[in-house]
């Protein structure tokens, strides 16, 4: 284990590939870091360290901030710039004293950083929550059990074109992203799918008339549930092969492969048991 630092509601612990970040539970603590837990941030996914002097309130406080590369971390991808400094999951604060030790804490940190740091990741090197998720907004109760979406419509909250098209599920294979707006954003803050293709419905411009998006309100969608939710979609999405891009099946095979490949864009089957049956079907070939 390597040197420790203790700031306003949180502990960065600085090991030989990585930082440890424990967030402490509190009524102070910002409620999304409380959602957190705790997060190890590999060295890998930064690409800087600032520190620098904040003068306000009632004393000066010296501020740590590690900077994410881009496309590490799906939960600043997600975020898209939206989140409050004081939520900033990569931000430290500390008393003004102890400056030197947010020095020499950040001097570690640059000299373990390598090069292409300055690139965008080619894939997420950060964990976020793992599903299976719910997430209550306004007008729906949206899940995801890891190969897909649901939206189950509130009868009270939903509009009438969501209520009449009924309860909605997107398998991942047919999505392509995901777009989160902050419920603390002027306006009212969503969660919208974007398939791969459009479907009736689909793709609305207005949140609380698209299939495929669940509105937030007041106590509903806060970032600390909304924000890991579009993460841990957005992370899966990313980890998933395409069937587009599997290997062609030989041509006797093309009958009992394309079948399975629907059923796998469908969403009835997982990563592991599309593999299995697909290599199955070549080993008996």
């Amino acid at each position: 284990m390597g040197d420790v630092l203790a700031g306003n509601h949180a502990v960065w612990e600085f090991d030989s590939d990585s930082v440890l970040i424990r967030f402490a539970r509190g009524m102070r603590t910002p409620r999304l870091w409380n959602a957190l837990g705790e997060r190890r941030i590999p060295l890998e996914a930064l690409t800087g360290v600032s520190v620098e002097v904040s003068a306000g309130g009632r004393r000066d406080a010296v501020v740590l901030r590690a900077v994410p590369r881009p496309g590490a971390d799906p939960l600043m991808e997600a975020a898209a710039g939206q989140l409050k400094e004081s939520c900033d999951p990569y931000r430290l604060t500390l008393p003004a004293d102890r400056a030197d030790a947010a020095e020499a804490f950040a001097d570690a940190l640059r000299g373990r950083i390598g090069p292409g740091a300055d690139e965008p990741a080619d894939r997420f090197l950060v964990e976020v929550p793992q599903p299976p998720l719910q997430l209550k907004a306004y007008d729906a109760r949206v899940g995801f059990d890891g190969s897909a979406v649901t939206f189950h419509w509130s009868r009270t909250g939903a509009s009438s074109t969501k209520w009449r098209s009924g309860d909605q599920r997107f398998a991942l294979t047919s999505l392509s992203g995901v777009e989160w707006v902050s419920p603390e954003r002027p306006g009212a803050g969503y969660l919208r799918l974007l398939p791969r293709e459009g479907a009736p419905g689909v793709g609305d411009p207005r949140a609380d008339h698209d299939l495929a998006a669940a509105v937030f309100g007041v106590g509903y969608g806060a970032v600390h549930e909304s924000l890991p939710f579009a993460a841990a979609v957005l992370a899966a999405l990313r980890a998933r092969t395409p069937v587009a891009s599997l290997p062609r099946a030989r041509s006797g095979e093309d009958g009992r492969l394309q079948h399975l490949g629907e059923l796998y864009g469908a969403g009835l089957l997982t990563d592991s048991e599309y593999a299995a049956l697909r290599d199955r079907l070549a080993a008996d070939a």
